[in-house]
């Protein structure tokens, strides 16, 4: 019996009249259909037939919250152990079944969720809800000791990843201590302790799903193009006979207050600069207050008007940035001030200079005007989130879980813009003024004298490089601890998928204007949304060699202000809109991006054109700008995964070569730079005749070709040299390079080599070809090395180019004591994958690949990047179908030239970020010579 509920979730028209300023748009609506299964589980359908897609998501309302005290990690261990097998589904078939339906699959847990989610072609809707309803009711069978631990592995290597093997990893670990009291939810992480994992039972496990993980404990949400008729029987069919988990409660808040401020601090292994965290805790989520806390993050920090801001960041040059953010979840909330200073900054003057932040938001205050440009950008943002049939899943359900109904989203967006300043004074005097809170200290090791005063050293538990993973898997395998339940049909029967859709390529238009400037678009009118860029070709390989990062300064000083407005007043007309406009450096280009409503088309575009042809070459900002983007590179110099991107970049690419730098430069580089250098550099390379411009969104070609016509006035062409490099030359042999990061967790390895670039024709092929070996989820690559191992959190490889040689890369992060171990198995496995593939292999490649084109077009960020394609390499407007040809028609024998030509063994560079005195000793053995040791900017040591 079906308890059946339908109405529009929200309304455009709604919204509108509650935005000061803004003209009344287009009626919207999100319409839904409710109902409920008698064994409790809340089902959400949702049609939406502008894409031939559909997004299966179901939410379990169980995350780390619902744990206790001995038992944490379950909730995230079973996102884990959901993806691997189930009674009727084989092992590791979820990814494959579903990509090779032309579909992605993934999951996530935080506090108080468990997500799992599918976006597919129209004709997959059946095949996904047989694959998400075995494993919400026939899991238990396959769940095994062997199992357990080797998904243990995989979550010891996320949480290497994640938190150990980063500056600031521990962060929210010793804040969900010193903020909530033992036994409190939010106590401890998501990821949890992997002791109590370790000291977990199979039986342990078992319990916590047969709890948590029932149809009365979740909302299935069913949203795109599909027969809402046959898709209720399919929901009746493959969930109604699972039987509920017996009554369960939804958790009450549980906010808590502090008698008195806790200070700690804690020497970081890999941070560089100090960071401050102030903490207060607050209120849960929808709670009237959470609305206006959130107000009171954005006046604190967001912009340069912000009191944070100003002290911290202009007036004492403690930091490149200061954020306050306020965070709800279920049963309790806190707002969060962050500061990650420049080096040698001591964090006591941090605090003080956050008080006085206080003080000068107290004297100086804000206005109305800026709680509208906070208030404008609700609309844009209420359309970006729901542009994707995946996006209004997430919404619906969390919507359904946490508020009660689907449709309370339109309540939550009026409780957001009725937030008045006197809610906003009241939350600052009830949660922040004077109050105690949570105050952490993050020093780099060593540097103790710049903590905080008053604040004790938290002692964490550090896991030993030696002992990592030790044990794991060396269990004897037994069987399932639950026998296999029965089901009323043969669930071990796949779903046969109907006709695969049509894929209609999107229509492109293109224009040029009489000052060589191009111009392509795509009109789109689902939402009344616009994205446009404008890209400037050439980016970093316009820099000269020994002044690397010009290219980079230039966008960071022309959001600075215009010629007519200072940066402050360019900031607040953006917001003023509801608008996002952002520049951004390449390597191979520049680009200019603008985001907003249709509406405020002619305003937004009036902002950018100004930001382009105005530059107000700020003097002020320059030397702020210098700094921070020293302390960005800086920074980057402790990251073992981007100390291995970098590197690896320079080792392909060689010493000498802008194919090879950052996009930001050196640290040395940037100081040197002034303004004069942009001057110039502007004056050289911005040219329309260099230049595209893209759009996407509700707007026609004739509108479009207008909103942009004042540019083939006022902006003249120029000549501009190509931009020029040193072309690269493969490696001459194989060799293994070391960078030696101390203390180190884990090893970041890549493998890897100089290839082809974008332009090629073998370009495209050589993705179809790597696809099965490091291309997907369910990779030979991740699989050996996650699912079969449990060495890594996930494994990959690709090829990459642009209008210069690119590279072949296949990368990890691996647990330290099995980097010997995974170098073998990338060196061999690549080996052997240039033997060849088998016919079954090849085909799963070529379903995958081509029907995965039907997700392709759907949001406005995608259309964008598919025009920046187009005229970037002046590709034919059909290019996707060439694409799909060279999938279609790949066969055995070119798949294995492919590979025997372009995964080049002869040539091979093998880098590993690590502990070089408990690794090195191990990679002499393996027979690549001795291991060459790098300091992290890629210079021979020895």
């Amino acid at each position: 019996m079906l308890r059946l509920r339908s109405c529009a979730l929200f309304s455009a028209a709604l919204l509108l009249p509650f935005l000061a300023g803004c003209q009344r748009g287009p009626d919207f609506e999100i319409a839904f259909e409710q109902y409920e299964l008698d064994n409790g589980l809340q089902v959400v359908l949702h049609e939406d037939r502008s894409d031939p897609i559909v997004s299966v998501a179901i939410l379990f309302h169980v995350g780390s919250g619902r744990e206790e005290v001995g038992r944490t990690g379950f909730a995230h261990l079973f996102e884990h152990m959901m993806f691997q097998s189930s009674q009727h589904i084989a092992e590791d078939q979820f990814f494959q079944k579903i990509q090779a339906a032309g579909g992605m699959l993934n999951g996530g847990t935080s506090y108080d969720q468990t997500i799992y989610f599918e976006i597919l072609p129209k004709n997959a809707l059946e095949l996904a809800l047989w694959l998400e309803s075995d494993r919400m009711g026939f899991l238990l069978p396959t769940v095994t000791q062997e199992a357990f631990l080797n998904q243990q592995g995989v979550v010891q290597n996320e949480k290497r990843e994640r938190v150990d093997n980063r500056p600031y990893g521990y962060t929210s670990h010793v804040i969900g201590k010193l903020l909530y009291p033992e036994g409190h939810p939010y106590n401890w992480t998501v990821i949890g302790s992997l002791e109590d994992l370790g000291n977990a039972t199979v039986e342990d496990v078992i319990e916590f799903f047969r709890t948590w993980y029932g149809p009365n404990n979740a909302t299935l949400v069913i949203a795109g193009d599909f027969d809402p008729a046959q898709t209720r029987e399919w929901v009746e069919k493959y969930f109604g006979e699972i039987e509920s988990r017996g009554t369960i409660t939804d958790p009450s808040p549980q906010r808590v207050t502090l008698s008195e401020t806790k200070r700690a601090f804690y020497e970081d292994n890999f941070a560089r600069s100090p960071e401050l965290n102030m903490v207060f805790p607050t209120v849960e989520n929808y709670s009237t207050d959470s609305y206006a806390l959130s107000y009171l993050g954005q006046l604190l920090s967001d912009g340069k008007d912000a009191p944070l801001y100003k002290v911290i960041v202009e007036e004492k040059e403690l930091a490149p940035a200061a954020s306050a953010s306020q965070r709800s979840l279920e049963v309790a909330g806190a707002f969060t001030i962050r500061v990650r200073t420049f080096p040698q900054i001591s964090l006591a003057d941090v605090e003080a200079a956050i008080q006085e932040a206080f003080a000068l938001f107290e004297e100086e205050g804000f206005t109305e005007e800026d709680l509208e440009r906070i208030k404008a950008s609700t609309e844009t943002g209420f359309y970006n989130g729901i542009s994707s049939v995946l996006g209004k899943s997430f919404q619906l359900a969390r919507y359904n879980e946490f508020a009660g109904s689907p449709g309370y989203i339109e309540q939550d967006i009026q409780n957001e813009l009725a937030v008045t300043s006197a809610d906003v004074w009241r939350v600052y005097e009830q949660y922040l003024k004077d109050r105690p809170f949570v105050l952490t200290s993050w020093v780099p090791r060593g540097q103790t004298d710049l903590v905080a005063e008053g604040s004790e050293l938290f002692i964490i538990a550090e896991e030993s490089i030696e002992t990592a993973g030790a044990g794991l898997g060396e269990e004897e395998a037994v069987g399932a601890a639950v026998a296999e339940i029965p089901s009323s049909f043969d669930r071990s029967v796949e779903p046969v998928r109907g006709p695969a859709p049509e894929v209609v390529i999107p229509q492109v238009w293109t224009h040029t204007y009489a000052n060589g400037l191009r111009l392509y678009g795509i009109e789109h009118n689902e939402l009344p949304l616009l994205q446009f860029s404008l890209t400037i070709n050439g980016g970093t390989l316009l820099d000269d060699i020994d002044k690397v990062g010009v290219a980079n300064l230039m966008t960071d000083i022309m959001m600075e202000g215009t010629a007519n407005k200072t940066p402050l007043e360019l900031e607040e007309a953006v917001d003023a809109l509801g608008a996002s406009i952002s520049m951004f450096t390449g390597r191979q280009s520049i680009a200019i991006r603008a985001n907003g409503l249709k509406s405020k088309a002619a305003e937004v575009y009036g902002l950018f054109e100004e930001i382009l042809l105005e530059p107000r070459w700020d003097e002020d900002e320059l030397p702020r700008i210098k700094d921070e983007t020293v302390e960005t590179i800086n920074r980057g110099k402790v990251n073992p995964a981007g100390v291995a991107s970098a590197v690896f970049s320079k080792l392909v690419y060689g010493q000498n070569s802008l194919l090879g730098e950052s996009t930001l430069g050196t640290a040395e580089s940037v100081e040197s730079i002034v303004m004069d250098d942009l001057r110039a550099f502007y004056a050289a390379n911005y040219s329309p005749s260099v230049s595209y411009l893209t759009i996407a969104g509700d707007i026609s070609q004739a509108e479009a070709i207008e909103l942009f016509r004042s540019l083939e006035e006022k902006w003249a062409a120029r000549d501009v040299a190509a931009p020029a490099y040193s072309e690269p030359t493969p490696q001459p042999g194989t060799a293994v390079y070391f960078v030696d990061i101390p203390g180190a967790r884990q090893s970041q390895i890549y493998v890897g080599h100089l290839a082809v670039p974008r332009t090629h024709p073998d370009f495209f092929a050589n993705s179809v070809m790597n696809y099965q070996l490091g291309g997907n989820f369910a990779s030979i690559l991740n699989i050996i090395l996650r699912e079969e191992k449990g060495f890594t959190y996930g494994a990959f490889s690709s090829f990459s180019g642009g209008t210069y040689p690119g590279t072949f890369r296949a990368s990890s992060g691996v647990q330290s004591n099995a980097t010997r171990e995974s170098l073998e198995i990338f060196r061999d496995e690549i080996a052997r994958y240039r033997e060849g593939v088998s016919e079954e292999t090849l085909t799963y490649t070529r379903d995958a690949m081509a029907l995965s084109y039907a997700r392709q077009f759907e949001t406005l960020g995608a259309l964008l990047g598919m025009l920046g394609e187009i005229a970037a390499y002046d590709l034919p407007f059909d290019f996707v179908a060439g694409e799909q040809a060279v999938i279609r028609d790949m066969t055995l024998e070119r798949h294995q030239a492919l590979a025997q030509q372009y995964l080049d063994t002869e040539h091979m560079i093998y880098l590993v970020v690590g502990d070089a005195q408990t690794q090195i000793p191990q990679l002499r053995s393996l027979g690549l010579g001795n291991p060459i040791l790098l300091d992290t900017d890629g210079n021979r040591l020895r």
